[in-house]
């Protein structure tokens, strides 16, 4: 008798089908709402390599965001780097 109702648990577990839900337990019925102003930013965002140009007008700009914006923060830090510590180990590393 246990036999049997072992046997007749395991062809009805072995046909049941597994349901899946997504990530955090929601049900695959739920349908994800797109919005429009974010998928508008991720097309310009990849499209930015595209449509970039270097001319006479953002020079400037470029020259400071990639040149003296991290010089400056490479200098600053620098200086507080030997100016603050008094440690020996770190007199050698600069």
């Amino acid at each position: 008798m246990i036999a049997s109702t072992l046997r007749s648990t395991g062809r009805v577990a072995s046909t049941r089908t597994q349901r899946r839900t997504m990530a955090g337990g929601f049900p695959a019925n739920m349908a994800v709402k797109k919005n429009k102003f974010m998928e508008e930013w991720n097309g310009k965002r990849e499209i930015t390599e595209k449509s970039f140009e270097v001319n006479f007008a953002n020079i400037p700009t470029l020259v400071m965001t990639l040149l003296v914006v991290p010089y400056g923060i490479y200098t600053w830090s620098r200086s507080e780097f030997l100016n603050g510590s008094d440690d020996p180990r770190y007199k050698d590393l600069c």
